[in-house]
C-alpha cells in the first residue's frame, strides 16, 4: 500500500511539473506576441519559426502539405508548432523537478532558437525582431522556475540518496496529497500548495491577457493599412477589357463560375502572416542590371497613369490535375512593360542584357520571371485591382504582378516592392533554390467540375461539365471519353479571350453501371494535352483528369 501511495505522489507531482511547463511556454509565446505587436507581427516566435521551417521543408514536402491540406497547411504547420512547443515545454517541466535551473535554462533556449529564425528571414528586420522570441523566452523561464520553487518546496533537496526522512519535509511539511511524505525521488517535500496554486494561476490569467493585448494592437496595427485600402478609388481603365460574352458563362449547376469571386480566389504562399500595406508608404523601386533609368513609384504615381483592365486566368503550380489552384478575375493594372521600358530596359533578343526579372515582396519572396516573356506584348502587369475593387490584402495588397500563360511561382508576386533586372545564369528565386523549374509556362488542362467524382447519376441524360485552361494560347477544342470508348467533342462556350479559361459542357447518355469519364483539350497551337503523367514539381502537373461515376 506504501508503494502504490508513493507512486500517486510521484504521478500527481509530475502532472504538475509537466503542467509548469505547459504553462511556462504558453506565457513565453503570450509574451512574444506581444512584444512582436509592438514590434512588428511577423517577428512573432511562432511566425519566424513557421517560417524558418518553411523555407527549410524540401520541395515534394511543400507541395505535399498543399495536396493533403489544401489552403490549410498554413494552419496545420502552425498547430504543428505549438503542439511540439507544448510537449518540449511539459518535458522541461518534469526535467526541472530536479534541474530547476538547468530546466528554466531549455526555455532561454527555445528563445534562442526563435531569435536565429528571425534574424535568417528573408524579411528580417533586424535586431528588433529578435525582441519576441527572447523576452518571451525570458519570461518563460521565469515561470518555470517560480512554479518548480513552489512544487519543491523550501525544503526539498535534489538528492535522491541518503538523507533527511524523505516521507516528510525537514519541518514536517506534508506530501502533495496532504499526508506526510515526498515523492520516492526525495523532491518535493513540504510543497507549496498554496504558492503553487496562487502562482500558476496568477500567471495564467496575466498570459493570457498578455496575448489578447498582443492580439488587440496587432489588429490595430492594421487599421491604417485597411483606412488606406477603404480610401482607394480606383481610376477608370484607359484600356478596358471587352465586355465578357453573354455565352461564356454556362448555366450548368456544378460548374465553376466564369468569374471567380476574390473570396473564392485560391491562395497559396508562404506568409504566415499576411503583409498589410499602407497604400500611402508604400514604394517599388525598379533597378539592376540594363536598368538606364532606375525609377521609384509611390501608389498613387500608378493610379495616375494609364491603366489596364483585363480578364486572366491564373493557375499555381502545385495545382494536381484536377485540382482547385486555378481562378479567372477581372485584372486592372499598370502595364508592366511601359514600366520597364521607361526605366531603358530591352528584350535578351533586342540586345537587352537582362534575361530575368526578379521581383522581390514585403515577406522577402522572390520571384524570377524571363523579361523576354514581359516585353513580348502580353498583358503582363502590375495589377491594382481585382474584380472591381482594390486587391484585397490576401491577394497582394497594395499591387502585385499578374502574367498570363505563366505559373504563379514565376510571375504573380504579391505585396511586391522591388523589381531587379538580373539574369538567370546570375541568381536563383526562392522556388528555384528549391528544385523547381526557372521557367514555368502554364501547361493545357482540362477538369471535369460535374458530376463530382463518384457521384450517383440518374439514368438518362447527365450534363458532364467543367473548364478548360491554356492561357496566353487559348482553348480549340475539348473532348470526353466513357471509359475506354471513343472521344467525343464537347460543346465549348464562348472563348472570352486566350488568357481566360474556357468552360464546356458534354451531354452523356448513362447505362447502368460504374464509369470513368475523362477529358481532354487541345489548345489554339493544336497542341493536344498529353496523357503523360507528371507530378507538379519542376514545372507543373499534367495528365488527364478522371472521374468515376455510377450511373443507375
Amino acid at each position: 500500500m506504501q508503494v502504490v501511495r508513493i507512486n500517486r505522489r510521484t504521478v500527481r507531482r509530475g502532472a504538475l511539473a509537466a503542467a509548469s511547463g505547459l504553462l511556462a511556454g504558453y506565457t513565453a509565446l503570450a509574451v512574444g506576441e506581444l512584444a512582436a505587436s509592438l514590434v512588428r507581427p511577423q517577428a512573432g516566435p511562432v511566425t519566424v519559426v513557421g517560417g524558418a521551417a518553411i523555407d527549410r521543408t524540401p520541395a515534394w514536402l511543400k507541395d505535399y502539405a498543399i495536396r493533403t491540406f489544401g489552403q490549410n497547411d498554413k494552419l496545420v504547420l502552425q498547430l504543428g508548432i505549438l503542439a511540439t512547443i507544448g510537449l518540449l515545454a511539459a518535458l522541461l517541466g518534469l526535467f526541472a523537478l530536479r534541474h530547476r535551473r538547468t530546466g528554466s535554462v531549455g526555455i532561454l533556449v527555445f528563445g534562442l532558437v526563435g531569435a536565429g529564425a528571425a534574424l535568417t528571414r528573408p524579411d528580417s528586420a533586424g535586431g528588433g525582431d529578435v525582441l519576441p522570441s527572447l523576452l518571451g523566452a525570458v519570461a518563460g523561464a521565469l515561470v518555470l522556475y517560480v512554479l518548480i520553487g513552489h512544487l519543491n518546496g523550501p525544503n526539498a533537496t535534489a538528492s535522491t540518496g541518503p538523507g533527511p526522512d524523505r516521507r516528510t519535509g525537514l519541518d514536517g511539511s506534508a506530501g502533495l496529497d496532504g499526508r506526510p511524505g515526498g515523492d520516492a525521488a526525495g523532491q518535493g517535500a513540504g510543497w507549496n500548495r498554496r504558492g503553487f496554486l496562487i502562482a500558476a494561476g496568477v500567471t495564467a490569467v496575466a498570459s493570457t491577457a498578455a496575448g489578447a493585448l498582443g492580439r488587440t494592437l496587432t489588429g490595430r496595427s492594421g487599421q491604417g493599412a485597411a483606412a488606406s485600402r477603404a480610401a482607394v478609388r480606383l481610376p477608370a481603365p484607359a484600356s478596358a477589357a471587352a465586355a465578357t460574352p453573354a455565352r461564356a458563362a454556362l448555366r450548368i449547376p456544378g460548374i465553376s463560375a466564369f468569374t471567380t469571386p476574390n473570396k473564392d480566389f485560391y491562395r497559396v504562399d508562404t506568409a504566415l502572416v499576411v503583409p498589410k500595406l499602407d497604400a500611402d508608404t508604400w514604394r517599388l523601386r525598379i533597378h539592376g542590371k540594363g536598368v538606364s533609368r532606375p525609377r521609384t513609384y509611390t501608389f498613387q504615381d500608378l493610379l495616375n497613369r494609364p491603366l489596364i483592365e483585363r480578364n486572366i486566368t491564373l493557375t499555381c503550380v502545385s495545382n494536381e490535375v484536377g485540382g482547385p489552384y486555378v481562378g479567372n478575375a477581372r485584372w486592372l493594372g499598370v502595364r508592366l512593360a511601359d514600366l520597364l521600358e521607361e526605366a531603358g530596359v530591352k528584350a535578351p533578343s533586342k540586345g537587352g542584357p537582362a534575361d530575368q526579372l526578379v521581383a522581390r515582396s514585403v515577406d522577402g519572396m522572390t520571384l524570377g520571371t524571363p523579361v523576354e516573356d514581359l516585353l513580348d506584348g502580353r498583358d503582363a502587369m502590375l495589377a491594382v485591382g481585382m474584380n472591381g475593387e482594390p486587391l484585397p490584402f490576401d491577394h497582394g495588397f497594395p499591387v502585385r504582378m499578374v502574367v498570363p500563360g505563366l505559373y504563379g511561382y514565376v510571375s504573380a508576386c504579391k505585396w511586391i516592392e522591388d523589381i531587379e533586372l538580373t539574369t538567370f545564369a546570375s541568381y536563383d528565386p526562392y522556388w528555384v533554390k528549391r528544385k523547381w523549374a526557372r521557367k514555368a509556362r502554364i501547361k493545357t488542362q482540362a477538369r471535369i467540375d460535374t458530376p463530382k467524382p463518384f457521384a450517383q447519376a440518374a439514368a438518362g441524360t447527365v450534363m458532364v461539365a467543367g473548364v478548360a485552361w491554356a492561357q496566353h494560347r487559348g482553348v480549340e477544342r475539348v473532348e470526353v471519353r466513357i471509359d475506354d470508348g471513343p472521344w467525343h467533342e464537347a460543346q465549348l462556350a464562348e472563348q472570352d479571350t486566350t488568357d481566360t479559361w474556357r468552360q464546356w459542357s458534354y451531354p452523356w447518355k448513362t447505362t447502368p453501371g460504374g464509369h470513368n469519364l475523362t477529358v481532354r483539350a487541345t489548345d489554339g497551337t493544336g497542341q493536344v494535352q498529353t496523357e503523360q503523367r507528371a507530378r507538379t514539381i519542376p514545372d507543373g502537373a499534367s495528365g488527364w483528369h478522371s472521374v468515376f461515376v455510377t450511373a443507375t
